[in-house]
């Protein structure tokens, strides 16, 4: 394998490991406010029992989220130097909008939120909540228009020195054709990974104890979420497939597997074995025109085939066709789940079916295998370029020798393995203990004063647990 191979490989395996952490701590922010105005609107200690169980989880996730990505910006000078210097005037300010906003504004208000509880009043602790949770969802925003800018670029001029530059307003690099799709689709993601680790949770505690009050509110809120949220992820997901195909046609058809144009409507391909030497799809399992009726609307409508474009502009098509549909088939697997759990619900069993409840603990996972199923598709369909078009994989990398990236992978593989198991194991024992029995009252400086005694502060209980 040469740098380049290398490079991407480290790149990708970081990059991997890295988005597993923000796709649970965006959500699970977001599910702490909910949690907390729920506490506070109803004064139940139950509310307050699940904010401090998943406040813990949430800072170890966060913790981890950070680090795993600091290594990601220094990649792109060590690997990709030529990239740096040539999307350096767009790339670069998109980045430190989001430590200037986003960042700034997390950094901020976490310590606030992690061990404030005791020290300002419900309000203030209130506020520092959503203020972590707007933080988490502004930092998706500036990555994913970084990042969209790369597959849909727009609003920039090349200058003298063959560098990409703002050619007037930034909001045309900001909002650039993709950015919106692919913003929403992400975002969802993130809420249905959180509800999935959430559900998985609250059912298996419910196959230890069906009693538990805490597992029950944790897993009927989160069966609620993936009900509501999973079809609507659908639907985001057409409308971002249509985006792409109007943009970047290529990634699409290698999604689909369609190597041949369709004149009279494409089928849709459901299994088969790619070769892109042949060109065609061994073994394919299709369903006539249904690809052109999702692709267009219309399944008469004609589709292009990979061969209608030029073959060094071709995707590793197996590597784009198979992760799509890993991602599509978990994502039915969660409309499916949620469907389950609304009849459970209109049925009053919700907290009484086992299988149902060992199919959302066996579910728990499949949110951060779907957002890295989702991103191979979107990073690897991207390929050859990384500037869409304008900017190849192969220009953009250092001048490194091949044993000099290797060395680096694999001190990345081994810190990785060692560092991020460690603390996916005392995420895993975290998430193991129960919830609280007892119902614990906010322990907010007025409910002192009425002569209520506060239970341990949340503080208190992260420094006991570390």
């Amino acid at each position: 394998m040469d740098a380049l191979i290398l490079a991407r490989a480290q790149f990708a395996f970081t990059v991997s490991f890295h988005f597993i952490f923000p796709a649970f701590s965006i959500g699970l922010a977001s599910y702490l406010m909910v949690l907390e105005a729920l506490w506070l609107k109803t004064g139940s200690g139950l509310y307050a029992n699940l904010y401090r169980y998943w406040l813990r989880i949430f800072a170890v996730t966060f913790g981890m989220g950070v680090v795993s990505g600091l290594v990601m910006s220094y990649q792109f000078g060590t690997n990709w130097s030529v990239f740096s210097t040539r999307a350096g005037p767009i790339i670069g300010p998109l980045m430190a909008y989001e430590v200037l906003t986003a960042f700034f504004l997390e950094a901020g208000f976490l310590g606030v939120m992690l061990f404030g509880m005791n020290k300002v009043g419900p309000r203030l602790h209130f506020f520092a909540t959503c203020m972590v949770a707007l933080g988490t969802l502004i930092s998706a925003t500036w990555i994913i228009s970084a990042n969209s800018w790369m597959q849909t670029p727009a609003g920039y001029v090349i200058n003298a020195n063959g560098q990409f530059a703002p050619a007037g307003s930034w909001w045309a690099i900001i909002f650039n054709p993709s950015f919106p799709y692919r913003l929403v689709h992400t975002v969802i993601a993130a809420y249905l990974t959180t509800a999935l680790v959430v559900g998985g949770v609250g059912a298996w505690h419910l196959l230890r104890d069906r009693t538990n009050l805490g597992a029950q509110r944790m897993f009927s809120m989160a069966m609620g979420m993936i009900t509501i949220v999973a079809p609507i992820q659908i639907l985001a997901g057409d409308a971002h497939g249509l985006n792409t195909l109007e943009h970047q046609p290529i990634k699409v058809l290698a999604m689909e597997g369609d190597y041949q144009p369709s004149p009279d409507g494409a089928p849709l391909v459901l299994f088969g074995l790619p070769d892109s030497e042949e060109a065609r799809v061994r073994f394919r399992l299709e369903i006539p025109r249904l690809g052109s009726l999702i692709l267009r609307h219309d399944a008469s409508a004609a589709l292009p085939g990979l061969t209608d474009f030029p073959r060094d502009h071709w995707p590793p098509v197996p590597i784009v066709f198979w992760s799509f549909r890993i991602m599509v088939g978990l994502g039915v697997a969660m409309l499916g789940l949620g469907l389950w759990s609304l009849v459970a619900r209109l049925r009053r069993r919700l907290y009484d079916w086992p299988w149902l409840h060992r199919a959302a603990v066996a579910m728990g996972p499949a949110g951060f295998i779907a957002v890295i199923a989702g991103w191979v598709t979107t990073e690897v369909g991207r390929q050859p370029f990384t500037v869409y078009g304008l900017l190849t994989t192969a220009e953009s990398r250092s001048p490194l020798a091949a044993p000099a990236v290797a060395a680096s992978l694999l001190a990345f593989v081994v810190v990785y393995f060692f560092a991020f198991g460690a603390g996916t194991y005392y995420l895993l024992r975290l998430m193991a203990k129960p919830p609280e029995r007892h119902e614990a009252e906010p322990p907010h400086v007025p409910q002192r004063a009425a002569g209520i005694t506060p239970a341990p502060a949340v503080g208190t209980s992260l420094q006991a647990g570390a």
